[in-house]
Formats: structure tokens, sequence, C-alpha cells
């Protein structure tokens, strides 16, 4: 009777158990629907940073259009935003997993083996990302690696690991999904009081709406004034655009206020020129509405006024050409930048002097900047020394 009984206690135990992890925090049905989100917000994330490191280190086959003017703007907008949302999801996906992470024995055939191992990159591979991004939004670097190498890498190990656990969990995900809800129309708090499904999906969900709503309005507009945990506001820096390298942390202050400042224009059908800056006033002045964009996802809409690239490329007889913009600033790797023949023969591609109806802040670039459309803002070269016509 005592060993009946026992195995009677033990099996509604297991029972219990098993009724909790179906119904409660730990529900297939959860684990199923939380890992489709990350993997729709990690896919979203991994494609828009392949684009925006193709547009930064373009390989020969890739050309980016100058147009639309606002594309790049949405794209690491969004970016930015999914891996922001993602956190939350990751966190209760953990909090739902976790009891099946210590599973004994570690795997039960050879497709589950291959689950398991891709878990290892997969998890690691996206906190990391998702950690490191975000110090990298508030450009607070704590280590010693260079940011965009390893985000690039680690970006593609994860999004590997994340295939194979796909196609391995594919087959249970579905069939957690496509059955009945296991608690019924009007799910209840589990055996031992703990959440409910449903109430565990709407904490994850209601962390990645919150998280973005305080957060998106860093490049959406009408939101900013909700952007509470963003390190930047689009409206807010000199001449109303935030800044992020100053002219002091480019040590160009001397170069840039020198009354002798000249741009060097090399490549010309002639001799290289060294223009003023009344110079340049001279050639014509265009305005443009364009966007600045930043890799860190925070963007804003100013009025530029400068001279048209195309304008000074038809000066010194190079129409339709590409060009190479250098900056006063030497050290770094964001001294330069290039154009293509599209991009400088785009109308609004200036080497502007003017932002928001006066002369650039030296923070801005003073005295002159490239600005262009559909660019990222290390792109857009501040305190401009230099233009080389290929």
């Amino acid at each position: 009777m005592t060993g009946t009984s026992g195995r009677s206690a033990t099996k509604t135990v297991s029972d219990t158990e098993n009724v909790a992890d179906l119904t409660g925090v730990h529900s297939e049905r959860n684990a199923a629907w939380l890992g489709i989100c990350l993997g729709v917000a990690f896919g979203i994330c991994f494609l828009t940073g392949l684009l925006s490191h193709l547009i930064q280190h373009p390989p020969g086959w890739f050309t980016w259009p100058a147009r639309p003017a606002g594309l790049y703007r949405v794209t690491q907008g969004l970016h930015v935003a999914t891996g922001i949302a993602a956190i939350p999801l990751l966190l209760v996906k953990l909090w739902t997993v976790y009891p099946k992470l210590f599973h004994w024995p570690p795997f039960d055939d050879a497709v589950h083996a291959l689950e398991r191992v891709s878990l290892l990159p997969l998890i690691s591979g996206a906190i990391f990302l998702l950690v490191s991004g975000t110090q990298n939004i508030f450009h607070w670097y704590p280590w010693h690696f260079f940011f965009p190498v390893a985000h690039w890498w680690a970006a593609w190990i994860t999004v590997g690991a994340l295939i194979v656990h796909i196609g391995a969990k594919a087959t249970q995900a579905r069939r957690a999904i496509a059955g009945p809800a296991p608690d019924g129309p009007h799910p209840q708090p589990g055996p031992d009081g703990s959440l409910s499904r449903r109430a565990v999906l709407r904490m994850a969900f209601g962390g990645a709406g919150l998280l973005t709503l305080v957060t998106l309005g860093e490049t959406f507009g009408p939101l900013r004034h909700l952007d509470l945990l963003s390190p930047r506001r689009p409206d807010i820096g000199p001449q109303g655009l935030p800044v992020n390298r100053s002219a002091e942390e480019a040590g160009i202050m001397a170069a840039a206020t020198d009354p002798a400042y000249r741009l060097v224009v090399e490549g010309g059908a002639g001799r290289p020129l060294s223009l003023s800056v009344g110079d340049l006033r001279a050639l014509g002045l265009h305005t443009a509405v364009l966007p600045i964009a930043c890799v860190e996802g925070w963007s804003g809409q100013a009025v530029w006024r400068g001279v048209r690239v195309r304008d000074l490329l038809a000066h010194v007889g190079r129409p339709g050409t590409a060009v190479q913009v250098g900056s006063l600033e030497t050290s770094g790797i964001y001294t330069g930048s290039s154009l293509t023949p599209a991009q400088a023969a785009d109308p609004d591609t200036l080497l502007a002097l003017e932002v928001n109806g006066s002369p650039l802040h030296i923070q801005h670039g003073y005295p002159v900047r490239l600005i262009g459309p559909n660019r990222p803002g290390v792109q857009q070269t501040k305190w401009v020394g230099k233009v080389v016509i290929q």
C-alpha cells in the first residue's frame, strides 16, 4: 500500500508539473510564439544591418541609390527599433524555456542533438548582439574590440545558429501553435499561483511595445516627446540637430576656424583648385531639405544650403564622375567618404555651408560639410578639406 501510494503521489506531482508546463510560464505554445517573433525581429535586424554594412563598405557589385532620400533613415531606424523590442522578447523566451536547457539526458535523437548544439551560439550570440548594440547606441564601449567588426561576425554566427534551430524545431512549433489552447478560452493561473500562459505573452509583448514607444522618438518625429530612454532626441543640439562626434574629439578646431581655410579640389581638367568659403558661395548656393540619419538609430530633418557637388564638378570640367571627399580630421576610420557618379550628380548632394538658416556650427562641420540624400551619417563628412575627383 505504501509503495502504491508513493507511486500515485509521484504521478500526481509529475502530472501537475506537466500541466503547468503546458498552461503556465513554461508553455510550449508560448515558447513557439515567442520564438517566431524573435525570429522575425532578428531577421529584420540582420537584413537591415547587412544593408547598412554594404552601404558603408560597398563591394564592387553593390550600388546604393541616392533616392528615396529618407530610405536609410527608415532602414536603420527599423534596425535599432527591432533590436530594442527583441530584448524583452528574448528575456521572456529564456524564462519560458530555461527548464528544458537542463534536460537530462541532454538529447534524445540526432535532430534533438542538432537543436541542442545550436543553442550555445544562438543564445550567447543573441545576448551579445543585443547588449553590445544597446551599449553602442549610448556610446558606451567597456571593451577593447572594434564594435562594427564584432557585431558583423556575431550576427552571421547567430543567424546561422538560428536557421539550424528553426529547422530542428519547426515541426514541434507548428504542432504547438496549430493545436487547441491547452488552457481553454479563459486561462487561469498555474497550479502554484504563477502567471497564466497569456499573461506571460502580454508581459513580453507589452514590454517590447513599451520599450519601442519610449525610444522610437529618436527617429520618428510624432513620438519625440515620449522619447524617454534614448540618448538623443532629433531636435536637441546645436542648430536643432544632435552631435555624435564633436570638433574637440576630432581635433580640428584650429584648422576649421583658420581664416586661411581653403577647400582643395584635385583631379579637375586643369590644375588643382584652392577655394575659400567666399569662392564656394560665388558658385551659387542651393537649398535642400534632407534628413541626417545615424547608424545608432537617431535621425533628424534639416534645411541645408550649399554648393551642389555636380556644379563644382562642372566648374572644374569633370561632370558625371565619382568623388572622394576628405575631412580636416586626419585620424580615425571616418575621415572621408565616396560619392558614386549618380550620388554626385544628384541635385541635393551638397557641400553645405549653412543649416537651418545660419552658417554651420563648428560641431556640424563648419566651414563645409558633405550632405546628400539617402546616406548614413558617418558618410556625411564634416569639416571637409579636400575633394578628389576620381
